[in-house]
């Protein structure tokens, strides 16, 4: 089934807090959030004056763990939030039964899980509402911009008001009917948002491909465990390709962490070498601090004083014989290398 009604909103953050705005979420009340996430997750609860409870996230997908959101739910409970984190959805089958067992409602975070789809359902079909983001990292862009979708017309009124400061779309002398805000998304970033729609399909189809290879390359590296996937998961957009390095010890300096792989339409232009590469002085074997006369007499070693690029050992090499000054060092000057030592 396809989820009949959507909104446009300014932000995925701002789409979020709409649709727990719907859901009754306010002071007194709490909403299940997973504790691996992006703070937005938890801020827009807070935001309506809620408690955001963190539960743990399957080590394998990254997900929300069904039993521990079980665990959680009290009767001030308003919402569960599941992320489909890096586009894999999480498992409906179970959080689903949970929602419909306790009457506590599924909002989706679904800024990572544009096209995904769980039994070849959209995401937006699954649970009561969705959100979406459109920030300039994500599959689909309109720089910032974000969306969210309801199974019917009067949950989708009610938000309507919320995100036009209480006016309804009906309304032509300016009657606001309740408090809202100005979360409209506007007309140009709607219409690049638009143009994308056709692309989207061959990103995901791209993804799906190479997903099987990055992962089986990382997994032959030791200690190294790419995000799991659930064959329920019948359309994964892989928004990130992450991986797990477990804790070998308490006492290890290692620690569990993650890292995407970036969509190309926002990886860095390409830099130069020169400009992003430390500056080192100095040929291996010789010293590169400047020599001068103690009070004594002898000949003692002076090092370069700390500079604004981090140069701590000698001059920059730099086409000038002025090392970058530190804010807080006078100037120093240096002789060229063919000028000798005095």
């Amino acid at each position: 089934r396809r989820c009949p009604h959507a909104l446009a909103v300014t932000t995925g953050t701002h789409a979020l807090e709409l649709a727990l705005q719907v859901l009754g979420v306010g002071p007194g009340t709490e909403v299940v959030v997973p504790a691996f996430t992006f703070i937005s997750s938890s801020q827009a609860a807070q935001r309506l004056g809620a408690v955001a409870v963190p539960v743990d996230v399957d080590l394998d997908t990254y997900c929300l763990d069904p039993e521990a959101v079980a665990a959680a739910i009290t009767p001030r409970t308003a919402a569960i939030m599941p992320v489909h984190m890096a586009g894999q959805i999480c498992d409906m089958d179970a959080l689903g039964k949970l929602s419909a067992d306790s009457g506590v409602p599924l909002l989706h975070d679904a800024a990572h899980a544009h096209g995904g789809r769980w039994r070849d359902q959209g995401v937006s079909a699954l649970g009561t509402m969705a959100a979406f983001s459109f920030q300039n990292g994500k599959l689909m862009t309109a720089g910032e911009g974000g969306a969210v979708t309801f199974p019917d017309i009067e949950q989708y009124e009610t938000a309507f008001l919320r995100h036009s400061c209480g006016r309804p779309r009906t309304d032509r002398t300016y009657r606001h009917q309740t408090s809202g805000s100005n979360f409209r998304m506007n007309e140009f970033t709607a219409s690049v948002l638009r143009a994308q729609l056709a692309r989207l399909d061959g990103q995901i189809d791209t993804r799906e491909q190479r997903w099987p290879v990055l992962a089986g390359q990382l997994a032959r590296i030791t200690g190294v465990l790419p995000q799991a996937t659930d064959d329920r998961c019948t359309r994964n957009p892989h928004y990130m390709a992450m991986f797990r390095i477990p804790l070998q010890s308490p006492n290890s300096s290692a620690t569990n962490w993650s890292t995407r792989w970036w969509p190309a339409a926002c990886r860095p232009s390409r830099r130069s070498a020169r400009s992003i590469a430390p500056r080192r002085s100095g040929r291996p074997g010789r010293p590169t601090n400047r020599s001068r006369r103690s009070p004594g007499g002898a000949r003692t070693a002076r090092r370069c004083p700390p500079t604004a690029s981090g140069c701590t050992t000698g001059p920059c090499s730099a086409p000038r014989s002025r090392c970058t000054p530190s804010p807080r060092s006078s100037p120093t000057r240096w002789r060229r290398r063919d000028a000798g030592l005095a």
